[in-house]
């Protein structure tokens, strides 16, 4: 049996994964040993409905747990969480935002590389078949060169947690998984409840619609030589949570982690660049990260 916490356990990611846990025989291995939330009533329900364990603060299962699942609203707090647990190499699941500040996520993953620690996480989106098979279209040159897209999702800029970067990562995210991990400056744009986005790939720009509290539509789009591909994200039914649990399943049983460390933390610093432009009114570029 495989023992995990969950840090931060406010966030619906706790109840998707318990609810998983339970439901699905492949994960039966796993126990969710305790939950922890600056926000009691949060924990409260999880031990209401699933029987789990509270723990009186963050850090008290070092050394007592296979695994940690970071899941708080906020994602300042997430470097936090992940510090007391970093030396026992544990794999990791952080949801978004990874981090807050650039500086943050850089030291994030510094360590987690200096202890080895394998990571999965990020927004839930980028394993949503619709951006699976667009990332494979871009790659693939189907239909021609890629000449852009658009891509939609919704925005609380007015988060108690966080403000712009408690629902940014969805958006920067999907647009990074189907273009690439790395665009190289971006122009921001904000307009009533909507901000937009224009991110530059060297030989095309794509367009990022934030629409404030669009909660319904999630959307994205692909323009090739020969054709515009693009669906709605039906969120409520996409296998998303599954496949990103399965993910940290694997890790906590030995398997690699899809992505690097520098990847991992880039929709940091695409987000950070975005909050640059708004304030400047300027195309800002999205700084490079270190070699990690």
């Amino acid at each position: 049996m495989k023992k995990a916490v969950i840090l931060g356990c406010e966030n619906s990611h706790a109840d998707s994964f318990l609810d998983l846990i339970s439901n699905r025989s492949e994960f039966s291995d796993t126990e969710i040993i305790g939950v922890y939330s600056d926000e009691i009533d949060a924990c409260l329900k999880l031990k209401e409905k699933y029987g789990v364990g509270i723990m009186d603060s963050y850090d008290e299962a070092v050394g007592y747990t296979d695994g940690v699942i970071i899941t708080a609203r906020h994602g300042g707090k997430h470097l936090k969480y992940a510090l007391p647990y970093i030396e026992s190499s544990v794999p990791m699941f952080i949801d978004k935002p990874i981090t807050v500040s650039e500086s943050d996520a850089l030291e994030l993953a510094k360590r987690l590389k200096a202890a080895n620690v394998k990571v999965t996480g990020g927004s839930s989106l980028r394993l949503d078949p619709i951006i699976e098979q667009l990332r494979a279209d871009v790659t693939d040159t189907v239909d021609g060169r890629t000449l852009g897209g658009l891509v939609r999702a919704p925005l609380a800029s007015d988060s108690a947690y966080g403000g712009f970067f408690f629902y940014a990562q969805h958006l920067c995210e999907m647009v990074m998984e189907i273009f690439g991990r790395y665009p190289s400056s971006v122009k921001a744009y904000k307009a009533a409840d909507q901000t937009t986005v224009i991110f530059r790939y060297g030989n095309y720009d794509v367009t990022g619609v934030f629409v404030e509290h669009g909660y319904s539509c999630y959307y994205a789009s692909r323009f090739s030589e020969n054709r515009i591909t693009g669906s709605q994200i039906d969120l409520a039914n996409s296998p998303c949570f599954y496949k990103e649990f399965k993910e940290f399943h694997e890790l906590l049983n030995g398997g690699e982690p899809k992505t690097t460390y520098k990847d991992f933390i880039a929709p940091v610093f695409v987000m950070n660049a975005i909050l640059r432009s708004l304030e400047s009114g300027s195309e800002e570029k999205v700084n490079e990260i270190e070699n990690i």
